[in-house]
């Protein structure tokens, strides 16, 4: 057996999500926050903290939504107070496609 040690390029996690297609879907949004109660039970702060793919910013108190992002791992319902997002799968055709393990 010959030859050299192959090398792997390590890539970053934001490099590996680049290759995700996602489709966003204008007319009906699989998340929709409730802005009074991420206000009040402080959902908001968390959900901001714990999205692996930051979706989720604040911009004059309110909880904004880059839809186009999420990874519909489901990490912000894990966070959230009850009632604080309604989060549903994107329907068919919409959504992410994960291109690379």
């Amino acid at each position: 057996m010959g030859g050299g040690a192959s090398t792997v390029k390590p890539t970053t996690v934001p490099e590996r999500l680049a290759v995700n297609s996602f489709r966003v879907d204008e007319e009906e949004s699989h998340i929709v926050v409730d802005q009074e109660l991420c206000r009040t039970t402080g959902s908001g702060a968390a959900i901001i903290a714990v999205c692996p793919a930051g979706v989720y910013s604040e911009q004059d108190g309110l909880i904004l939504v880059d839809h186009a992002a999420c990874l519909e791992c489901g990490t912000c319902l894990a966070v959230a107070a009850p009632g604080a997002l309604t989060w549903r799968y994107p329907r068919g055709g919409f959504g992410v496609s994960f291109r690379e393990g």
